[in-house]
Parts: structure tokens; C-alpha cells; sequence
């Protein structure tokens, strides 16, 4: 079964990767039917089997309908049961003979088989006993090279262009790690099913591998252990194990519900851009994903700077981008207490809500005035009242993690473009699709040092006290965030010729994976490229790895040095 599973994903490629002959098409419609053919024999073969069959088909209740649906269709198709609206359907579609038919039923078939089991994954890592730092790393890295693989077919590049493997590794890699750092144009290089890839890939990367493979095992049924949820915890750093199938299951409502109202709301206001309600839908549903995601991908080669004065895209792209940096821990709390408060019960926000809540909103207005203030006179300087407001205020968002621009980046101050790179280096909130060290680590350091002042021993926010080993963590994350972006900066300036800003402007970008560029991504050299990849596969998963390593199982320790003072400062 495992031959014929690689049989099947090899094929799909080929069919849809490939420009294929009219040979090599009907060899495979034979072989798709022999697949199918297999997967179904595979589930009749257990069910004969089993000595509980009952207890069977209970446990494969999902496998067993899509069985039933399977054959139907197939028996339909072949005149054993009449469905006038089936005939009219294939008709409508283009699809007239049998073999056609029955081709897209196994294909669909075969797609749906392959997805019910991926909740295996989960088991196999809960039984290799991977630490969760290293399932993390794994996982992006196992994203990156699938995606790599399949932007580097030929049907994933438009006709008459294409793509290198560098190109696309480093595609893969940002949007794999919701960068939005680009080396050739999404919208003009790479067709619609290159553009597909690179969206699946921005979705699986900002929820997570583990968080995709939970929430299909919670969906259908299928079993989710305490092995399971002890892996989820440590690498969502949820301490609650009884809720967590629960939070699988907020995350991807939230999510889906947020970016299907997100496009909906785009859609309406890209309708008189586009020349047909299909292109609109499209770049709705793409734009929302991206935004949401934090990923900075745009169909667009501008970015939104056409839309720069538009009032609901600025309003609906701000909101999908802070809606997704805030945290999935964070919306669910506040989802909870909204929901409470309704019912008359007392809930609570959690400290980090509080946290995030305060900071987010801190450096977004503080961002808009600073915006406003360095480039009154230089790139705001021809624009209405309106379109400065606008302008300020969606840079101060995108800034910290998303990577969409309204504003000629290469072109702001250096006043600005050291204010973004501030913003880019703090970036979104835990737990969320964004990068950087995140809000509450630059909340716990100012907290930290704002103690120290006051003479405490003690780290002490709204009447509550930040653990020490938090504050370790904190200071840890900063450091060694800081420690390679000084070592990859160094690096690019010896293997770029521009500008130290412009260096370190796309370094910080790629670290924060925030996705603003001063224009130096696609003329980098092969060696910047690598430094810039590392980078954002670094800050996408550094402060999270970094964090569950350094605050692992804490070690009983049976003895203590004596004190001595160290001069600081």
C-alpha cells in the first residue's frame, strides 16, 4: 500500500505538473482507475478481515462513505443508475465520455484517500519521540523542499519563462515561513497552478504542519492520544492539555471564518478593478489568505500602492493583518470572554493578552505618528490629507510582520527605514503567524528593565509577577535574535555591494519575516540568498524553537555556589 500511496502522488504530479502527450494522458487515466481500483480492494479486504466488523466500520465510518460514494458515481456513470442532472453536470463542465468521467471521480477519489491519512503523521512523530524543537525545525524544513519540488515543475512556471532552483527555494522558503520576500514577480512569473502552490504553502506555513494533521484527525474521527496532545503542547506552548482539542479546533474556525469574511469583503472591493467577477474572486481569496496569514504575498508587482487611497482595502487588509498577528491564544481568550460577559459570567483576559492587547496598539499609533512625521516632507509629501492617514497607518501595521506596502519603500527616509526595521525586529505576537521576537518578549524586557529602576527584585505587571525563568527567556530570545542578525549582516556585506541600510532594512525583513524590501531581494547573489533564506527560516521558527528549548524540563538542582557580585553597567 505504501508502493501504491507513492504511486499516486507520483502520477497526480505528472498530470498536473507535466505538459504531457495524448499517449502519456491515457496511460494514466488507466492507471488512475487502478489506484482507485487498489484503495478500494485495500478497505473491503480489512472489513473482511476484522473479527468486529461493526466496530470497524465505526472506527473507518469516514473511509467507508466515501467508498460508498465512490462506487456510486462510478456504477452511475456506466448507465446502472439514471441521473439526468450527473449527464447535464459533465456536459456543463466539458466532460462527455465515460473514461473522462470516470477519470475525475478516481482522481477526486484518490485526493480524498491521501488526505485521510495524514493524521498518521502525527502518530509516526509521537513514536520516533522527536523533541518538539526538532519536530518544528522538520516540519518547515520538510514544507520547504516539498514546495521547492513543485514550483520547479513546468506547469507551475507561465510559458515562456523560467525557474531555477534557487528561485524556487527561496519562494518556497518565504512562503513557507509567511515572509513575502520575493525573487521574481507571484503574479507575472509563476501561473495559476505555481500561484496555488505558493498559497497552500502560506497557509500550511502559518498554521503548522502538526496543527493541519490534529485538526484532520479531530475531524474525522480518527484517534488524538495524550502522546498527541503532550507534542501540541509543547510546540503551541499551551499548558492546558484538556483544551486542546478544542484550541485545534477555535484555531481553524477562526482562521477559515476570518480569511472566507476577509475575501468576501476584498471581493466587493476589487470587483471594479478586474475585468470579471472570476479574476476578482480569485485575487480576494488569495489576498485575505496572504493577509491574514502575515505572508506579504500580492498578485500584484506594486503591492497595494494602486489601492494606496482606497479606504476599504486599506481597512480590510489592516484588519485580516492585525486579526493574524495577535495570536490564536489571545483571540480565543478574548473570544471567551466576549462570550462570558454575554452569559453574565466572570473570564478573564490572560496576562499575555493583556500584554500583546497593549503593545500591538502602542506601536500602531506610535508607528502612524512617526510615519507622519518622517515622511511628511519626502514620500507623503504630494498625497491628500486622506492618503497620508491612510498610508501611515497601514505601514505602521504591516511594518511588524505582514510585508504589503502602499508606500515606495525605497524610497522612505532613513528616519523611516530605521523606524520599520525597530518595528520589524519586535514583529507580531506569539502564537501567531508573524515573526520577529515578538510583542511580549519586548513587553517582559521593558517591564524587566522598568523594575530594575524602580529598585524591585521582582517583574511586576498588572498585579502580576512575570516568572524569573520567563524573564530568562526573554532576555535569551533578544540576544541570540540579535546575535545572528549582527552575524548575517556582517555576512551580506561582504557578499552585496549596497548600501549598509538597504542591508540591513532586507535582513531584519527577512528575520521579522516581514517581507518589505528596499529593492535589493532579486539582485542578491547566490551567497546572499543563502544568508536571506537561513534568515527567514531562522526567525520563523528561532524564537519559538529557542523558547521551547531553553524552557524545557527544568533540572533539579542539588547544590548552589556561593554568591559573588559582577560590576554591570
Amino acid at each position: 500500500m505504501v508502493g501504491v500511496v507513492l504511486l499516486a502522488i507520483f502520477s497526480l504530479v505528472l498530470k498536473y505538473g507535466f505538459y504531457l502527450s495524448n499517449e502519456t494522458k491515457a496511460l494514466l487515466y488507466q492507471l488512475y482507475i487502478f489506484i482507485a481500483g487498489i484503495f478500494v480492494a485495500e478497505f473491503f479486504l480489512k472489513l473482511a478481515l476484522s473479527r468486529e466488523r461493526k466496530i470497524f466500520l465505526k472506527g473507518n465510518r469516514i473511509d467507508f462513505f466515501l467508498v460508498l460514494f465512490f462506487l456510486f458515481f462510478i456504477l452511475s456513470l456506466r448507465g446502472m443508475f439514471a441521473l439526468p442532472e450527473l449527464s447535464h453536470f459533465r456536459q456543463r463542465i466539458g466532460v462527455s465520455s465515460w473514461t473522462e468521467s470516470s477519470v475525475v471521480i478516481c482522481q477526486i477519489y484518490i485526493v480524498a484517500f491521501l488526505l485521510l491519512r495524514l493524521p498518521q503523521l502525527n502518530k509516526i512523530i509521537a513514536i520516533l519521540r522527536i523533541k518538539p524543537p526538532l519536530v518544528v525545525i522538520l516540519t518547515f524544513v520538510s514544507i520547504i523542499a516539498l514546495g521547492t519540488l513543485l514550483l520547479l515543475l513546468p506547469r507551475s512556471t507561465i510559458p515562456g519563462e523560467e525557474t531555477t532552483f534557487m528561485d524556487a527555494l527561496f519562494t518556497a522558503t518565504s512562503a513557507t515561513c509567511v515572509t513575502g520576500l520575493i525573487v521574481v514577480d507571484t503574479g507575472a512569473h509563476f501561473s495559476l497552478s505555481g500561484q496555488l502552490i505558493i498559497l497552500f504553502l502560506i497557509q500550511i506555513g502559518g498554521l503548522g504542519l502538526m496543527t493541519f494533521t490534529s485538526f484532520f484527525a479531530l475531524s474525522l474521527g480518527k484517534g488524538f492520544g495524550v502522546k498527541d496532545r503532550v507534542l501540541l503542547r509543547d510546540i503551541l506552548n499551551y499548558r492546558d492539555l484538556g483544551r486542546m482539542g478544542s484550541l485545534i479546533l477555535s484555531i481553524f474556525a477562526i482562521t477559515f471564518i476570518i480569511e472566507a469574511i476577509g475575501a468576501l469583503l476584498l471581493y466587493t472591493q476589487f470587483l471594479p478593478y478586474h475585468e470579471n467577477s472570476l479574476s476578482s474572486a480569485y485575487s480576494a481569496i488569495f489576498h485575505s489568505v496572504s493577509g491574514f496569514c502575515n505572508a506579504g504575498f500580492s498578485l500584484y508587482s506594486d503591492s497595494f500602492r494602486r489601492y494606496q487611497g482606497n479606504l476599504g482595502i486599506n481597512f480590510i487588509m489592516s484588519s485580516l493583518i492585525i486579526l493574524g498577528g495577535l495570536g490564536f491564544i489571545v483571540i480565543v481568550n478574548l473570544l471567551r470572554c466576549g462570550y462570558a460577559r454575554l452569559k453574565g459570567k466572570k473570564e478573564f483576559l490572560f496576562l499575555q493578552s493583556k500584554l500583546v492587547l497593549l503593545v500591538s496598539f502602542l506601536l500602531i499609533g506610535a508607528g502612524m505618528s512617526l510615519i507622519l512625521l518622517g515622511e511628511g516632507g519626502g514620500v507623503l509629501k504630494t498625497f491628500s490629507l486622506k492618503e497620508k492617514l491612510l498610508g501611515a497607518y497601514f505601514q505602521s501595521i504591516t511594518a511588524r510582520t505582514a510585508g504589503f506596502n502602499t508606500l515606495n519603500i525605497g524610497n522612505l527616509s532613513i528616519f523611516s527605514a530605521f523606524l520599520l526595521i525597530v518595528f520589524m525586529f519586535i514583529g507580531a505576537s506569539p502564537g501567531s503567524t508573524g515573526g520577529g521576537v515578538k510583542t511580549s518578549t519586548f513587553a517582559t524586557l521593558f517591564f524587566t528593565v522598568k523594575s530594575m529602576v524602580q529598585g524591585k527584585s521582582r517583574v511586576e505587571v498588572f498585579s502580576r509577577t512575570i516568572p524569573r525563568l520567563i524573564v530568562y527567556q526573554a532576555l535569551s530570545v533578544a540576544i541570540l535574535a540579535l546575535g545572528w542578525i549582527a552575524f548575517s549582516t556582517l555576512f551580506l556585506t561582504l557578499t552585496e555591494h549596497a548600501s549598509f541600510m538597504d542591508i540591513l532594512f532586507e535582513d531584519l525583513s527577512a528575520f521579522g519575516t516581514v517581507g518589505l524590501s528596499r529593492g535589493l531581494t532579486p539582485h542578491l547573489t547566490v551567497a546572499g540568498r543563502i544568508i536571506i533564506l537561513l534568515t527567514m527560516l531562522i526567525g520563523r521558527i528561532g524564537p519559538l524553537t529557542l523558547a521551547l528549548t531553553i524552557g524545557g524540563r527544568r533540572v533539579s538542582e542539588l547544590y548552589e555556589y556561593p554568591e559573588e557580585r559582577v560590576m554591570i553597567g
